[in-house]
């Protein structure tokens, strides 16, 4: 399975989550979907790292899509990390994220799928 293919699934799998109350399994399935969407979009031009760690497809997807080559427009430059900050927080804290946060993490997420899909296909 590719990852934009990846990128669309858990971005379905947040949206269930989030219209079954499940706020924190959203942000964890949104981030992710986000991150697959990055390294389908990095592939896509030509970047692949052996493994993937999630500081340096941030720094790559920010600094040569964003910065450098001008694909991917400037907003997008703090999706990622803080969609992480947000997985983050629900994953590994007591804190619960709320249905005002999740709904924007999912806006924006669509957003980048959504745009990554067309500069892959298109």
């Amino acid at each position: 399975m590719e990852f934009s293919d990846k990128a669309k699934e858990n971005l379905a799998a947040a949206q269930v989550c989030f219209d079954s109350g499940l706020f924190n399994a959203c942000a964890n399935r949104a981030y992710y979907s986000a991150l697959q969407a990055a390294i389908a979009a990095l592939a896509h031009e030509g970047i692949r790292r052996d493994r993937i760690d999630h500081g340096q497809v941030q720094a790559d997807f920010s600094g040569e899509l964003i910065k450098r080559r001008k694909i991917y427009p400037a907003k997008f430059k703090s999706y990622l990390s803080d969609m992480q900050f947000i997985r983050d927080k629900a994953d590994y804290t007591d804190k619960n994220i709320s249905m005002k946060i999740a709904e924007r993490m999912l806006a924006k997420l669509e957003e980048l799928v959504g745009f990554t899909e067309k500069e892959i296909s298109g």
